[in-house]
């Protein structure tokens, strides 16, 4: 415990830097939306309306069915910034994926917000807020855990800091923080694949008769 509240004392600052790149990507995501041609828009549009009768009619895909592909989806970004952190080289890598989870996130949200004004940010709160508030913070640990290492491999690898600083015991830190944040995305994506179809099923029918 006493190693972990030093961790995290120690990382503070990246948690704040990563935190700050992701906020700065939903914005750019946000922004995206108003860049739309009036083409652009009315696909968008097109595209929400016949998904929203979709979902009204007919469901969503069962929770079983799609609770693996969502656990796969999170595992994904969780091991590709562990593999990232691992590498001199690897730490532009988990600035870009930070950036472009929050891009993702303003985008969709934007897009919700402009063609269904406040229908579409309930549906919002309903299908993509409730478990980003747990998966976004855990992205965010585990990217300032691969970039503290990654800065770690860069002082002792590429700046040759003395060969004697040990390695062993910040890997197994960085390893074992990963895979229990690992093991935090598969409760996560309990909530995503058995919850959020439901509060979507909820909201969905007041975006059907908006668009209509």
């Amino acid at each position: 415990m006493r190693t972990l509240r030093l961790m995290v004392k120690e990382q503070t600052p990246l948690y704040i830097f990563v935190a700050v790149l992701f906020l700065v990507g939903v914005v750019f995501g946000a922004l995206i939306v108003g860049a739309l041609t009036m083409d652009q828009q009315q696909e968008l549009s097109d595209y929400l309306g016949n998904f929203f009768v979709t979902v009204d009619q007919q469901g969503l895909a069962s929770a079983s069915d799609s609770y693996w592909s969502i656990a796969a989806l999170n595992l994904k970004w969780i091991g590709l910034i562990w593999i990232l952190g691992l590498s001199v080289i690897g730490l532009p890598g988990i600035l870009i994926l930070d950036f472009l989870k929050g891009v993702m996130i303003g985008f969709t949200v934007g897009c919700l917000v402009s063609q269904y004004s406040w229908h579409g940010m309930l549906f919002a709160l309903v299908s993509v807020a409730p478990h980003n508030l747990v998966l976004i913070p855990v992205l965010l640990v585990c990217s300032a855990a691969a970039i503290a290492f990654s800065l770690l491999m860069i002082r002792t690898r590429v700046l040759g800091q003395p060969k004697r600083t040990p390695i062993t015991r910040p890997f197994t830190r960085y390893t074992l923080l990963s895979f229990a944040m690992a093991l935090l995305i598969l409760g996560i994506s309990c909530f995503e694949a058995w919850v959020t179809p439901s509060m979507m099923r909820w909201v969905t029918p007041m975006l059907v008769s908006v668009g209509l």
